[in-house]
């Protein structure tokens, strides 16, 4: 059973996520928080495998209750409820260590499916939020480290690009003929080698080296970071 804590201060929008979610028989809400320092406390006691976070709280935003429970509680994944006039948050969150990104307006299948994949151990953006994290490379990227890419070989670097279009390890394998046990290996060594804990910070880490700008790449066949 996934245990899951959900914070948002609006009460219609935080009641509504509890229920879609306690209706599925694999995962149970066992806390519900109205702003980041009650969230913060939640998760400190429930231990939940997954936090869902409001971007914008009293208290303390969803980006600061993301820094901290990444340092603290690194069991819990985060996954993080925003807008699109939100987007100066979105690449902070994920510094912070944010597993995933949904829009507040995603139906209920999409908000189910987020928790399950970042309770698997993976990574989800929403199209949309992936469409705005390229728009943010655009405007300027952050600070090139292409010294990092040394650590890679090159077969780890053609796959970091190809998790960077947003592939799954069997799309990965069909581009460059391999099999997906080996594009899993090679993920779980470059994620390693680049200190990153999921794709979603290797697609950063892929921008922020100028492995991929802006432009460069085709958009993924299903709009985002996901699952292997």
């Amino acid at each position: 059973m996934t245990r899951v804590v959900v914070a948002d201060d609006q009460a219609v929008v935080r009641a509504g996520i509890a229920a879609i979610l306690d209706a599925e028989p694999d995962l149970t809400v066992v806390g519900q928080a109205a702003d980041g320092p009650a969230a913060l406390t939640l998760i400190a006691a429930e231990a939940p495998d997954v936090a869902v976070l409001d971007i914008r709280m009293p208290g303390a935003d969803g980006l600061a209750v993301t820094a901290q429970v990444a340092a603290r509680f690194p069991a819990t994944r985060v996954v993080i409820l925003t807008t699109f006039g939100l987007d100066e948050y979105v690449y902070g969150a994920l510094r912070a260590g944010a597993a995933g990104f949904l829009l507040k307006d995603s139906d209920a299948d999409r908000v189910v499916d987020a928790v399950r994949v970042v309770a698997a151990g993976e990574a989800l953006l929403d199209p949309g939020v992936t469409g705005r994290l390229i728009d943010r490379f655009a405007a300027g990227p952050g600070p090139l480290d292409a010294g990092r890419l040394a650590r890679l070989t090159p077969r780890e670097t053609e796959v970091l690009g190809q998790v960077a279009r947003g592939l799954s390890n069997a799309e990965i394998a069909a581009v460059l003929a391999i099999s997906p046990a080996t594009v899993k290996d090679h993920v779980a060594v470059l994620l390693a080698k680049l200190g990153v804990r999921d794709r979603v910070q290797a697609t950063i880490a892929a921008y922020e080296t100028g492995l991929i700008r802006p432009g460069s790449v085709a958009p993924p066949p299903h709009g985002g970071v996901g699952r292997p």
